[in-house]
C-alpha cells in the first residue's frame, strides 16, 4: 500500500508480489458505504467498507459474489447490491443481487446475462438476456418477485436509463457501429427513436427530473453530449462538445445540477465540471495517472471518486474534492514498482495518407554483453497491436511493457485505423473490405520505427490480443520480412470458425465491423490468416484461456496445427479457468514472464538465425 499519504487508504492485504488493482467504486445511495472491485484476493472480486464520503473504513470482501466481477450498481434505495459476474473469466455472464431476502441469481438458466440500469423506484432492475438466436432481450426485472417485462429485443439490446419516475426508459440495441437508442414510454408502449440520422458508435444515455441527456456521436464525428427536453418546451442541443476529443465519461450529482465530463486528447484524459443551470465548465485537476476510467459523485455532491492510471501508476481509487482549496487523495491505491517508464507520442503516416499515431516506450538504456550501458539508438522493438478493433491504446498500467522495457526491449503501441478515439469516420475506416488498409498499417509503423532510427530492422517483433492477436497473425503472414518474432493472445486464426464458434450474440453484432459470413465469404477467407500459414516463419507464441467463448480457443489450436504440419515450432501457453482476459494475478504474472522470455531471444540475441519458425543459434 502507499504509504504516509493518509487515512484515506484502505488496509488491505492480498497474496499478490505486484501492486493490487482498484476500479469502478460505487457509492451506496445513503453514502455510507463504499463498494469496489479489486484484485487483492488474486482475481477481480467485490469488496466493500464503511465510507462517510471522506474517510474508508477497513475493506471487507463479498462472498456472495464468488466469480470474476465485472461490474457493481446499488439500488438507489440502497437495499440490493446488484453484479455482473463472469463465472470461469468468460462470457457467459450472470447478474447477482444481494439484498434483504438473500442472493438472487437473475435468469439463472439463461446462456448469459448482463447488467443494465436501475429504476429509482418499484425496486426494477434492467438486465439484458441472451441466447441462442444471437439477439438479446433488454428486461426490466421486479427483483422481489422475479417478475419481468421485455423492452426491446435485437443485437447488443440494453436497458440504458430509466426515468426517475418510473415512467420511461431508455433501451440501445444495433450491430458494432451502428448502435440506436429508443426512448419507451413504460405505460403506452410508444417508441421514439433518439438518434435520427443514422447509428452509432457511442450510444448512451441517463435521465434528470426533466431531461434526458444523450451520449453519442450520431450526427457527430466525435462523441457529444446532447440535452433532450422531455417536457418537449426547448429542442434537443448539443450541451458539451469537443472538436479534438472524444467525449468518455460522462456522471451527473446526485441533485441533476452538475456534470463531470471525461475527455479523451490523444489517448490522455482531461475532467470538467459542467455547470447546467449557468452552462459554465471549468477544468478540474485529475489525479495521478493519465486516464480517468470511472467517475461517480459521493452522495451528498462534494467530492468525485475517481478511477485513474498511467504507465507509471497502477489502478486506483482517488477522492476529488469539489470545494474550493480540497485536495486529491488516494482512496485506494497501491505503490508502482520502482523504474517504470512513461511513453512518448508518436505521429506518423500511413501508406495511403491517413495520420497515424502510437506510444513509444523506449528503456532507459540497453545492456552491452559486458554489462556496460551505451545510449541508445536504433533497439530491439516490439510492436504491440491492441483489440477490439473499436479500442484504443492509451498510457494506462502495462506491466508487460515494463518488463520487455526491463529486458532492453522497447515498445511501440499504434492505434491503426479502426481504433476509438480519432472520431467515427476513422473507426469504421477499417470495416469489411477496408480491413486491408488497417492490416498495411501495421507495415506503416515498421517503416516509421526504422526510419526514425527508432529501431533495428532486424529485430522488430509483433504482437496482441484479441483483435490485436489476429491482426498479429496477418502481419506475420503478409510481411514475414518484416519480423523476427511474433505473440498472438487469443486472436482469430479464421474468420468463418470464428463466427460459426463463437457466442451468437458476438457473432450477429460483428458482422458491420468484419463481414457477414453469409454473403461475404470470400473477403472472410482471403482476411484470414490461416490460408497463409505457410508463409509464417517466425517464432511464434500463441496464449489463450481455456474458457474463451468470446474467440474460442478453437482459433489458437488450429493455428498452432497448421504451422506444426508445416515444420514449424510455435510456442502454445494455455490457461485453464481464464476466458478472453487473462485476471488472475498469478496467471498475468507467468503472462508476463512468458512473452518477455519468448521475444528475448529473437530480439536480443545477436547470433540468432531464424530457419522455418524454429529459433537457432
Amino acid at each position: 500500500m502507499v504509504a504516509g499519504e493518509g487515512d484515506l487508504i484502505a488496509e488491505i492485504t492480498g497474496p499478490t508480489t505486484g501492486p493490487t488493482s482498484y476500479l469502478d467504486a460505487v457509492t451506496a445511495p445513503d453514502g455510507a458505504s463504499l463498494a469496489w472491485v479489486s484484485d487483492a484476493s488474486g482475481r477481480p472480486r467485490a469488496w466493500t467498507g464503511a465510507f462517510d464520503g471522506l474517510v474508508l473504513g477497513p475493506a471487507r470482501p463479498v462472498p456472495q459474489f464468488d466469480e470474476d466481477v465485472q461490474a457493481l450498481s446499488w439500488s438507489p434505495d440502497g437495499l440490493w447490491l446488484a453484479a455482473q459476474l463472469a463465472p470461469g473469466g468468460g462470457e457467459r455472464t450472470r447478474v447477482r443481487l444481494i439484498g434483504p431476502d438473500g442472493t438472487v441469481d437473475i435468469a439463472p438458466a439463461a446462456r448469459a446475462v448482463t447488467l443494465g440500469s436501475w429504476s429509482k423506484g418499484c425496486g426494477r432492475l434492467g438486465v439484458t438476456i441472451l441466447g441462442d438466436d444471437g439477439d438479446g432481450q433488454a428486461c426490466l426485472v421486479d427483483v422481489r418477485d422475479g417478475t419481468s417485462t421485455v423492452l426491446a429485443s435485437g443485437p447488443a439490446a440494453r436497458v440504458c436509463a430509466i426515468s426517475g419516475d418510473g415512467k420511461r426508459a431508455v433501451v440501445r440495441l444495433g450491430r458494432r457501429g451502428a448502435r440506436e437508442l429508443e426512448l419507451v414510454d413504460l405505460r403506452s408502449g410508444l417508441r421514439t427513436p433518439l438518434l435520427p440520422g443514422g447509428g452509432a458508435v457511442v450510444a448512451d444515455a441517463r435521465f434528470d427530473r426533466s431531461r434526458l441527456y444523450v451520449h453519442t456521436d450520431a450526427g457527430h464525428d466525435r462523441p457529444v453530449l446532447l440535452a433532450v427536453d422531455l417536457r418537449g418546451r426547448s429542442a434537443t442541443r448539443v450541451i458539451a462538445a469537443r472538436d479534438d476529443a472524444d467525449l468518455d465519461v460522462v456522471a451527473l450529482d446526485p441533485e441533476a445540477s452538475r456534470l463531470t465530463l471525461v475527455w479523451n486528447v490523444d489517448g490522455r484524459s482531461e475532467l470538467e465540471l459542467l455547470d447546467l443551470r449557468s452552462g459554465r465548465a471549468e477544468p478540474l485537476t485529475a489525479p495521478p495517472g493519465d486516464v480517468v476510467t470511472s467517475v461517480a459523485f459521493t452522495r451528498d455532491g462534494r467530492a468525485l471518486l475517481v478511477g485513474s492510471e498511467g504507465p507509471t501508476v497502477p489502478p486506483r481509487i482517488s477522492h476529488v474534492p469539489l470545494w474550493p482549496g480540497g485536495v486529491a487523495a488516494p482512496l485506494l491505491a497501491d505503490a508502482p514498482p520502482p523504474g517504470l517508464v512513461d511513453p512518448d507520442l508518436e505521429r506518423f503516416t500511413a501508406e495511403d495518407g491517413l495520420p497515424l499515431s502510437g506510444w513509444l516506450f523506449r528503456p532507459r538504456s540497453t545492456p552491452r554483453a559486458t554489462g556496460a550501458r551505451r545510449p541508445l539508438g536504433p533497439v530491439p522493438v516490439l510492436i504491440w497491436l491492441h483489440g477490439g478493433p473499436e479500442w484504443q491504446e492509451r498510457p494506462v498500467y502495462q506491466p508487460l511493457f515494463q518488463a520487455l522495457l526491463a529486458a532492453g526491449i522497447a515498445v511501440f503501441a499504434p492505434n491503426v485505423r479502426g481504433s476509438t478515439g480519432y472520431g467515427r469516420a476513422f473507426v469504421s475506416a477499417d470495416d469489411g473490405p477496408r480491413r486491408h488498409q488497417s492490416i498495411t498499417d501495421v507495415r506503416a509503423a515498421v517503416r516509421f520505427l526504422v526510419d526514425s532510427g527508432h529501431a533495428d530492422p532486424a529485430r522488430v517483433g509483433v504482437g496482441g490480443r484479441s483483435y490485436g492477436g489476429y491482426l498479429t497473425l496477418v502481419a506475420l503472414a503478409w510481411y514475414p520480412e518484416l519480423f523476427v518474432v511474433g505473440v498472438d493472445v487469443c486472436g482469430m486464426s479464421d474468420l468463418h470458425t470464428f463466427y460459426r464458434d463463437t457466442e451468437p450474440w458476438i457473432a450477429t453484432a460483428a458482422t458491420t465491423e468484419y463481414g457477414d459470413p453469409s454473403t461475404e465469404a470470400a473477403l472472410l477467407r482471403e482476411l484470414s490468416p490461416i490460408h497463409r500459414a505457410d508463409r509464417i516463419t517466425a517464432p511464434l507464441l500463441v496464449v489463450h484461456g481455456e474458457e474463451d467463448t468470446n474467440v474460442p480457443i478453437g482459433e489458437a489450436s488450429q493455428i498452432v496445427a497448421a504451422l506444426r504440419e508445416r515444420g514449424r515450432a510455435p510456442g502454445l501457453l494455455l490457461f485453464p479457468g481464464e476466458g478472453h482476459e487473462v485476471r488472475g494475478v498469478e496467471n498475468r504474472e507467468r503472462f508476463v514472464d512468458e512473452v518477455v522470455r519468448w521475444v528475448s531471444g529473437p530480439l536480443l540475441d545477436a547470433d540468432l538465425d531464424v530457419i522455418d519458425g524454429r529459433r537457432t543459434g
